[in-house]
């Protein structure tokens, strides 16, 4: 039989009790958020970060900063400000990694596949012609092209430089 390590993945199945009562997505802004977190993008109300176990390579949440479980539970200018940072990831991804076609998505609540139901974040899922194939089916394993570390190397900048534009 083969075996597929993924040693990092244990603090996902098994987190810390005690880290466990707080806000992933909270604590994450609290700590001063580094390289090292992923995080790509902030503004006054939201950020975006690369989910750190992907469908797909390149796939960014983006939420708001406060912590809220709806759409409807933003203000106005939230909305706003969560559209628009999602506008330009998705034009980010497009611009440096090139996919085919994107799924978005907004899981609310456990039962609809919510991780982390309490914080709202939209998925952002880059996708390829192509990226769908045997592994998960006969092997039970997603294969994800590229590190995060990859990623945000060519997400970053460009999110930054979309982010100038944007305050002119």
């Amino acid at each position: 039989m083969d075996r597929l390590w993924a040693p990092w993945r244990k603090a996902y199945i098994r987190p810390d009790k005690k880290k466990s009562r707080a806000c992933v997505f909270c604590s994450l802004l609290r700590n001063r958020a580094r390289s090292r977190d992923y995080l790509l993008a902030q503004t006054r109300l939201c950020f975006a970060v690369l989910n750190l176990y992907p469908y797909n390579n390149g796939h960014v949440l983006v939420l708001p900063r406060r912590h809220v479980a709806s759409p409807w539970d933003l203000t106005d200018a939230e909305k706003l400000d969560w559209l628009d940072l999602a506008a330009r990831v998705q034009g980010a991804i497009e611009k440096k990694i090139h996919p085919h076609g994107f799924n978005l998505g907004i899981n609310l609540g456990s039962a609809a596949g919510a991780g982390i139901p309490g914080h709202l974040h939209l998925h952002i899922v880059p996708r390829w012609i192509g990226d769908s194939n045997f592994m998960p089916i006969v092997g039970g394993v997603k294969v994800i092209s590229e590190s995060l570390r990859s990623v945000y190397r060519e997400l970053k900048p460009e999110l930054e430089k979309a982010g100038r534009k944007s305050k002119r």
